[in-house]
């Protein structure tokens, strides 16, 4: 059912914790199954990420897109990781099954919510940001999980 990468990332979750005084944080879920994931991001002067680590409360592959989704964007600028897609995460973990394709889309929310709230603290606009839903249920009211 899992592969290899996502059990890995589930087993052996990278980037777990918290960042005190972080430079963006962003809390998403997804109200449907249950599942919340919260990124902080650590970013320098020049718009890099530092540092980024995740909690996440769901399911194993909740744990593993958060962990994969933090390991593509770290070292990353800002700019960078607005390209860090939910398809991207899935690729890199070398597919999930459809039923938990929402978990890797969370993860892509989460990641633009830590942007979004680093962009707010910082007075600037992020290209191609907009502001984030915290459940992503909203996205997909048609879809059966």
């Amino acid at each position: 059912m899992y592969t290899e990468k996502v059990m890995d990332h589930f087993q052996h979750p990278r980037n777990v914790g918290e960042i005190e005084n972080a430079s963006g944080v962003g809390t998403v879920g997804n109200a449907k199954c249950g599942d919340i994931m919260r990124i902080y991001l650590d970013i320098d002067d020049n718009q890099v990420i530092r540092d980024v680590k995740f909690k996440t409360f769901g399911c194993g592959a909740a744990v593993a897109t958060s962990s994969m989704a933090t390991e593509m964007v770290k070292g990353k600028t800002v700019q960078e990781a607005m390209e860090v897609t939910n398809k991207a995460v899935m690729e890199a973990l070398d597919g999930l099954p459809p039923v938990k394709v929402h978990c890797s889309l969370l993860a892509e929310e989460a990641i633009h919510a830590a942007l979004w709230d680093y962009a707010e603290k910082h007075g600037i606009v992020i290209e191609g940001l907009d502001k984030p839903k915290s459940d992503i249920s909203e996205h997909d009211e048609d879809e059966e999980y």
